[in-house]
């Protein structure tokens, strides 16, 4: 038992002074210049303590972190990102506008899109792999002349499946959306009559990241059922600049466009600019602020023939 004892304490005080590293010959240094490796006297090792002296080796998976893929449920960040200037994207956000009548709305989001599970890596910012998410939100609008009065509100409903593989982003899914009129506006304006606006789509979008802070995307979708008024296609496209590391407590500027066509309008539809300043947390979500000009046909789809030009102030918060 003692020789055993002895030779296991050899071999660590062996393995010790060769992981502190070789000794350089003598042609490149003197052999007095060569600092001594200490080496713990062998009777001075008890069993419990015979590897405590020796140097932490991180283990595979510490090492690769960001790189190394698992499964995940509720992950934390996105692989396919809201678009910045998106107005129908679920979120919260609140923009005050005037029109060009001069009427002063609040439109305001009230949402949000989360990841369910992922098999990827466990980067927030910038996660690579696969992953399903869910999003949903309510879009009222609110007539500040009126006492708030609730004019419209639409709501949307997805499960978007999302694919990221170093610049390139893709997006397939369904995802539901519908408009209604709010009762205060009805009971003003009796001769306005509601429309069935929906659409069940599914839904395709592919995102370019030509450097970390720009995007370039585009979008099509196809509803397999309509309401009234509605056509199947529908196409967006934009590109963004958004500083994609963490800010701190100092913003950085945003710049974010966005284009909307839809078939019901003769592919016609909306372009929304957006320009402010911008704050990115340690896990991705991002708070802007700054101003929003939107022309085009209304992104309320009660209102989906009329045409409308806003310009305003708008917060925006994206998980």
């Amino acid at each position: 038992m003692h020789c055993r004892n002895t030779l296991l304490k050899l071999l660590a005080c062996g393995l010790a002074a060769w992981m502190a590293g070789p000794r350089p010959c003598s042609a490149e240094l003197p052999i007095e210049r060569v600092p001594p490796v200490a080496v713990p006297a062998v009777d001075d090792l008890s069993d419990e303590a015979l590897f405590a002296h020796l140097p932490a080796v991180p283990s595979v998976r510490a090492q690769r972190d960001q790189s190394y893929w698992s499964f995940q449920v509720l992950p934390e960040g996105l692989m396919y990102k809201s678009y910045l200037a998106g107005v129908k994207e679920p979120r919260f956000a609140a923009q005050w506008v005037k029109d060009r009548e001069g009427r002063w709305l609040w439109d305001v989001a009230l949402g949000g899109r989360v990841g369910i599970v992922r098999y990827g890596t466990t980067d927030a910012l910038d996660p690579q792999g696969w992953q399903i998410d869910m999003e949903g939100a309510a879009f009222p609008r609110l007539d500040l002349h009126n006492k708030m009065d609730l004019v419209v509100c639409d709501y949307r409903f997805g499960i978007p499946f999302t694919h990221a593989i170093g610049r390139h982003h893709y997006k397939i899914g369904y995802y539901h959306i519908s408009s209604h009129l709010g009762d205060e506006w009805m009971i003003r304006h009796p001769e306005i009559q509601r429309i069935n606006y929906t659409r069940d789509s599914m839904v395709m979008g592919y995102s370019f990241y030509w450097r970390p802070e720009w995007r370039l995307y585009a979008e099509t979708a196809y509803a397999m059922g309509t309401g009234e008024c509605t056509e199947p296609w529908e196409f967006q496209f934009g590109v963004e600049y958004s500083p994609a590391q963490p800010t701190g407590p100092r913003p950085v500027p945003f710049m974010a466009i966005n284009g909307h066509l839809r078939e019901e309008v003769d592919y016609g539809g909306n372009v929304v600019v957006e320009s402010g300043w911008q704050w990115r947390g340690q896990t991705g979500h991002l708070f802007r602020m700054g101003v929003q000009c939107n022309v085009g046909k209304s992104d309320q789809f009660e209102f989906y023939d009329q045409y409308e030009s806003k310009v305003g102030f708008g917060l925006w918060y994206d998980y």
